[in-house]
């Protein structure tokens, strides 16, 4: 249970996101578990953004998004919670979107949609705010597109899976 709630972004040392179950502290370090009760999100990939958006104060209010990598929408149903005006849900999927924001009038779905082609005209414009949630890829292929996407003072949050960023002999028989 606490693997997995460091993995949800809700346990915090010395005020900072705890990034991994086998951080050590000392007995002087002070531990807190938030407790969000307040929602259930459509996936917990939300939990994710929720805390990385917290960890690096990055606003959202009014800011037109793209979500690469969109899945069900954790990250997408995080931006609108936090008020963006507009969210590109991308995903090389189909159908996984959720419903609920699949029907939302401020999200357009791009579906089996590869993260490396998105350039700003198939986005309807430039963003403010890039958030990725990618697997089986590297972020190396990814960000060029990402980056190309994102209007000049744009904030870009990937997240990082160390298991697609290194070669194939590098990850071990655990990922």
């Amino acid at each position: 249970q606490a693997a997995e709630l460091i993995g949800a972004g809700k346990v915090r040392i010395d005020g900072l996101p705890a990034v991994k179950p086998a951080t050590a502290v000392s007995d002087t370090t002070a531990l807190t578990v938030v407790t969000d009760s307040e929602r259930a999100w459509v996936s917990r990939g939300a939990h994710k953004l929720v805390g990385a958006l917290e960890a690096f104060a990055i606003a959202v209010a009014g800011r037109r998004c793209l979500d690469a990598g969109a899945s069900t929408g954790g990250f997408t149903e995080v931006l609108l919670d936090r008020g963006a005006a507009h969210v590109v849900a991308a995903d090389v999927g189909y159908g996984q979107l959720a419903w609920s924001l699949r029907n939302d009038p401020r999200v357009v779905v791009l579906e089996r949609t590869n993260a490396r082609g998105l350039t700003p005209e198939a986005i309807g414009g430039r963003v403010d705010l890039v958030v990725a949630d990618l697997s089986f890829i590297s972020l190396a292929t990814v960000l060029p597109a990402l980056v190309g996407c994102a209007s000049r003072d744009a904030d870009i949050v990937p997240l990082v899976k160390p298991q697609f960023e290194v070669g194939k002999g590098q990850v071990g028989p655990g990922g």
